[in-house]
């Protein structure tokens, strides 16, 4: 693992945020020069990675640049990317295909939804979408925006933008630079199937933009991950060898129905035949009805690693109702997944409390 929070001042971790901020409000500018000379490769010193899950968006709204600015200083080792393409072909960095849970497009274009009622990112260019302002992801109740987690960021508070996914690597690589830290990038290719509906390629434009950014062999300091199996074959097989680049790739796992295959023999020789790692729900992994004296274990860990796979589960949360009965607290849940189950990483919206808890040596007496 890379070089953390604690082995930075707290100015410089201040500075970190404000840079974070300025960024924000200045689109984030890195000139060609600058980014040509930005290191991306690293070897890791430690076991265990602390993956900042949308930024830190348990204090700020979801894939905003000031988010990603506070993770890099809170000390996570990666930052997480999801990517869809817009009408025009360019790349930004927004969880889902759609709009209108974190932004205000329902008034800014209230007629450009679709007949399904959502408002597509597909159907907007960059130009439109820089004009939304970014809040923290809501539910429509009764007519009324109500916050996914009460008690995060306030809805309507400050301004936030949408920007590219190079505008945030160079805010990346730039804060490299500035603090003397090596935190990767961890993108997803979201909904590729739905993005190739629509005559989007959008993984060819992704592995594109990451080399030309420095990201090319698994020495580097990235991953890549997407939930569709399919499309991270075409990546592995296809794709990155015509552009001359093998990237470490992670299959994502969602605990539906979909993904019972890897049950299947000999799954998790092919999926090590194309992946570097496993990225599944933390429910996959410990079971849902599990208690404090039975951390009942599915043994998907024991099979990934027999594979020579790594294991980065989601999405670990402090949120009201988020964290499982069977854990008493937060750091209680970070000791049964990094020291009895033996995860390699985790997927977290507070990197900070990960980071505190991995460098106090894990003491919870």
């Amino acid at each position: 693992m890379n070089i953390r929070l604690s082995g930075i001042s707290r100015n410089v971790a201040l500075q970190c945020v404000l840079l974070g901020i300025s960024a924000t409000l200045l689109g984030c500018a890195v000139s060609d020069e600058q980014t040509a000379a930005m290191p991306v490769s690293s070897t890791p010193t430690a076991d265990k990675i602390v993956i900042a899950h949308r930024g830190a968006s348990g204090y700020l709204p979801e894939h905003t640049l000031a988010a990603k600015a506070v993770a890099h200083a809170q000390g996570a080792d990666y930052i997480e990317q999801d990517l869809v393409m817009t009408k025009d072909g360019e790349i930004i960095v927004l969880h889902d295909h759609h709009l209108d849970q974190v932004s205000n497009v329902r008034s800014l274009f209230p007629g450009r939804h679709r007949d399904d009622g959502r408002y597509y990112v597909v159907d907007f260019t960059l130009e439109e979408i820089r004009s939304l302002s970014v809040v923290e992801r809501f539910e429509m109740v009764d007519g009324m925006e109500v916050p996914v987690f009460a008690g995060r960021f306030p809805i309507g508070n400050s301004r936030f933008r949408v920007h590219t996914f190079a505008e945030e690597i160079e805010l990346v690589q730039g804060m490299n630079k500035s603090t003397g830290r090596s935190v990767g990038i961890y993108p997803e290719i979201k909904s590729p199937a739905f993005h190739r509906e629509e005559g989007k390629d959008l993984s060819s434009a992704v592995l594109q933009i990451m080399k030309d950014y420095g990201y090319v062999n698994k020495s580097d300091l990235a991953y890549l991950q997407c939930f569709d199996w399919e499309e991270l074959q075409v990546i592995h097989d296809e794709l990155m060898p015509a552009m001359e680049m093998d990237l470490r790739l992670v299959q994502l796992l969602g605990g539906t129905a979909e993904y019972a295959w890897i049950q299947e023999d000999g799954a998790f020789d092919q999926l090590a035949r194309v992946a570097d790692g496993l990225g599944p729900s933390m429910h996959m992994i410990v079971e849902k009805d599990s208690s404090a004296a039975d951390i009942r274990r599915t043994g998907l860990i024991a099979m990934a690693h027999a594979a020579g796979m790594e294991v980065h589960p989601y999405t670990f949360r402090r949120d009201a109702g988020t964290i499982p009965a069977y854990a008493r607290d937060f750091d209680d849940l970070l000791d049964i997944f990094l020291n009895q189950v033996g995860v390699d990483g985790v997927f977290t919206d507070f990197p900070d409390l990960v980071v505190k808890f991995i460098d106090s040596g894990n003491d919870l007496n």
